[in-house]
């Protein structure tokens, strides 16, 4: 079987579960000649697992015959370290203005999920990739 063309490859973050063909999907795919309805009822046939409502990274692939594939990834960690101690936002000034506090084992269930969309080697450099970003949050990591 010979391989598709690649026409193009979006890149969006969207609701689980709850993907309708409005912004920002409708505007994303509509230039490159793919049916929203039908990537939204796959996306969220695909996501109903998930807790709804909740940002899921997808990258969608668009093929020269107008056919797409898509891939889902893990919800970013800022949603995730937001959603484990309850923030509606982060603080934004980090360095001065404290937000919250997330312990050590709520950094590793954390980097353990997002592990296979990390660069990291082990379990252990993940949680300083999570703990970084919760220090950009304005988030105190306590030991």
């Amino acid at each position: 079987m010979a391989k598709k063309r690649v026409n193009a490859v979006i890149k969006l973050q969207v609701p689980a579960g709850q993907a309708t063909p409005a912004p920002p999907v409708g505007p994303a795919l509509g230039p490159h000649g793919v049916s929203a309805p039908m990537f939204v009822q796959q996306f969220n046939d695909r996501t109903k697992s998930e807790e709804q409502g909740l940002t899921i990274p997808v990258v969608i692939t668009v093929f020269a015959d107008r056919t797409f594939s898509f891939e889902t990834k893990t919800p970013p960690a800022a949603v995730l370290i937001k959603k484990a101690i309850g923030l509606d936002r982060g603080s934004p000034e980090s360095n001065r203005e404290k937000v919250g506090s997330i312990s050590r084992s709520a950094l590793e269930e954390i980097a353990q999920r997002k592990m296979q969309d990390l660069n990291a080697n082990d379990l252990q450099a993940a949680a300083k990739v999570i703990a970084g970003t919760a220090r950009s949050m304005g988030v105190t990591v306590e030991d």
